[in-house]
């Protein structure tokens, strides 16, 4: 018989199913000063009736949404539940975006009561206050630093919670009507894009969107109700939303949230998780690490570090995928199994997992062999806000480092003659929160949402995606540009951090190349060439060569590719700052505004493509303190290597 969480269809009933069937189990933790802190599920749903008695007292009713800003914390969680078993709509923001960016949201939303992690959240909501004269309540969880605050639109987590125990005394059974009111055709949250061309919009997912799409994720791994699961992502974000909040509902496994970013490798070897989520910049940067270690180890051990993983390379996915490997093979990956891959994996703290999967952006193919070949179930799925990120998904035993796998049960592809994918799905929103507009735009009549990705089927039915519709042009030739498989190309390099590439109508492809400041810093200093900041080790010619070598890796490679062979990189220039989603160059899952980096980095693209030596530049930007200045610099323009098709095998 199935379970009452089996076919709950809200995520306050899911709650209430958790409590009742597995109560004194642990649900989520958090670690706080290097100690982990445990709710079991029925602590859960007590939080989150006290809270929602205090938001009722609050007025806060059916319809409404509600602000959540901070890191993964469990009092965010249960304000999300709180709000949800009330019939309302919450919203949770990137926590590291600046107030103005946050006004948009507040003001197309109409929010009235924020819940905030920390005084620094709640510092921003007080900046747009004049802006957002809706908003009347901001409750804080953290109270470090509040202790002079003299605001009436401020409150403590605690002193809601005290008012709601008091309020649940004079109403009983608030909780049980309103949850019972609940519809899965109901909003359960709503998520803001990143606004890439233009104002973010609302995502409305409903309960049914999301519920299906965990379901069905879980039914195909298996998941289970043991399940460890690290929540570090920014809860603004689907795949965090979907993996570490939907799914834990609708699974009932643990989730486990780190004391903060700079301690998640050492809590996720705490945890050990054997169910993760990470998109490909969170793995490009765990490489990066242990590729800086492996660059100051001894000898012997560099040695062994670079055969081994040759052989990783060549077996591990072989083995994943249960396909047949020699004795000879096997016994060589048993070996690097104990000096190498082990470690390596503990070191990462993925010791455990028995699934992984990324997503988010398309993922270099050698840094995706790279985590397969360590005996990583590393998978690559596809989706986007607006699908809860189902679409495709790579099932065991059919894994290959350049598609996403085949559509999953119940999802219809079709592609456009321009490459586009259009499809419909379970999980797909219901619209464009206040924009019918944008909500025809994007998903048609007959229910076929246009992604504005462009991609292709290959011969085993796997979709693989080649870049945004948008973006994907052609050089004067005729030949295909896909500025985002490049630039993910490049980036596999360790020394690379971003790359934005150029090629569109005109006769060649060039990139503006940003360096990994921590890989690039540690090789300069194991060389002794002494800088004084990012600045001034970016235009080194000694990194200038570090970044040549790198692109003219990607040449070769590209070369032998029958589609973009004609593609490869002629010239490139290291900028002389970071992009930065606080400049507007980047959003805030760290995508490209390709637009906006075009316009302000004009005279850049001009040297590139008029054979000039050099260029200057000028651009404002934020430092860490706040405040704003002009940077100015003059820039190299190295040339590169190019291969003919038939010289890509001897120059590899």
């Amino acid at each position: 018989m199935a379970t009452a969480a089996a076919v709950a269809d809200t995520f306050p009933r899911l709650l209430a199913a958790h409590a009742r069937e597995r109560g004194a189990s642990p649900a989520i933790r958090e670690k706080d000063l290097g100690i982990w802190q445990s709710w079991t599920w029925a602590e859960v749903a007590q939080e989150v009736r006290l809270l929602a008695a205090g938001l009722a007292a609050r007025g806060f009713t059916r319809g409404m949404h509600l602000a959540v800003i901070g890191d993964n914390r469990p009092r965010l969680y249960f304000a999300q539940l709180a709000t949800q078993s009330l019939g309302g709509i919450p919203v949770p923001f990137y926590q590291d975006a600046p107030a103005p960016e946050m006004t948009y949201v507040f003001q197309n939303a109409e929010i009235e009561i924020a819940i905030v992690e920390d005084q620094e959240q709640a510092d921003k909501l007080f900046e747009i206050l004049p802006q957002c004269p809706k908003l009347r309540h901001i409750f804080y969880d953290d109270p470090r630093g509040f202790r002079h605050y003299k605001r009436d639109e401020l409150a403590s987590y605690d002193s809601l919670r005290a008012e709601g125990e008091a309020w649940a005394k004079d109403h009983p059974d608030f909780l049980e009507q309103s949850v019972a009111q609940g519809k899965r055709s109901d909003t359960a949250i709503m998520l803001y894009t990143s606004g890439t061309t233009g104002m973010p919009k609302g995502v409305v997912l409903s309960y049914d969107n999301l519920i299906l799409t965990s379901r069905a994720y879980a039914e195909l791994e298996g998941l289970r109700d043991d399940e460890e699961v690290l929540a570090y992502l920014p809860m603004a974000w689907i795949g965090q939303n979907l993996f570490s909040y939907a799914q834990w509902l609708v699974t009932g496994f643990r989730i486990n949230c780190p004391e903060s970013a700079e301690t998640v490798i050492t809590d996720m070897r705490e945890i050990g998780p054997t169910y993760y989520f990470a998109p490909p910049r969170v793995l490009e940067a765990l490489l990066t690490q242990v590729t800086i270690r492996m660059e100051d180890a001894g000898s012997v051990k560099r040695w062994l570090y670079r055969y081994f993983m040759g052989v990783a390379r060549h077996v591990g996915g072989r083995l994943l995928d249960r396909k047949p490997v020699s004795f000879l093979d096997r016994t060589l990956y048993v070996l690097g199994q104990t000096f190498i891959y082990g470690p390596l994996r503990n070191t990462l703290g993925m010791t455990r997992i028995r699934v992984a999967y990324t997503a988010g952006e398309a993922i270099g193919p050698d840094l995706f062999v790279f985590y397969r070949s360590l005996g990583i179930n590393l998978k690559q799925i596809y989706g986007q806000t607006e699908t809860c990120v189902m679409v495709c998904v790579q099932p065991n035993g059919q894994v290959k480092p350049d598609t996403v796998g085949p559509p999953m049960k119940g999802v219809e592809i079709r592609l456009q003659d321009n490459g586009e994918i259009v499809l419909r799905s379970p999980g797909l929103f219901v619209e464009y929160h206040q924009n019918p507009e944008a909500t025809r735009e994007a998903k048609d009549a007959e229910g076929w949402y246009h992604t504005g990705d462009a991609g292709y089927f290959d011969a085993d039915g796997h979709l693989k995606i080649i870049d945004r519709a948008k973006d994907v042009g052609k050089l004067q030739d005729g030949t295909l540009f896909a500025p985002k498989y490049l630039e993910n190309k490049l980036k596999f390099f360790t020394a690379i951090k971003e790359a934005v590439a150029f090629g569109d109508g005109r006769p060649e492809t060039t990139a503006m190349i940003n360096i990994d400041m921590q890989a690039v810093g540690d090789w300069a200093e194991r060389r002794g060439i002494a800088y004084s900041g990012y600045q001034d080790l970016a235009a080194k010619p000694q990194v200038y060569e570090l970044v040549r070598e790198c692109v003219e890796k990607v040449n070769a490679d590209l070369a032998a590719d029958p589609k973009l062979g004609g593609s490869q990189i002629h010239r490139f220039v290291v900028l002389h700052k970071e992009l930065d989603a606080d400049d507007g160059e980047l959003t805030r899952t760290r995508k490209v505004r390709r637009r906006y980096i075009a316009e302000k980095y004009e005279p850049v693209i001009h040297a590139l493509y008029t054979g000039a030596d050099h260029c200057w530049v000028e651009a404002a930007m934020r430092f860490e303190d706040g405040r704003t200045g002009t940077v100015r610099a003059q820039l190299a323009v190295q040339e590169v290597k190019t291969f003919a098709p038939q010289a890509a095998a001897k120059a590899a």
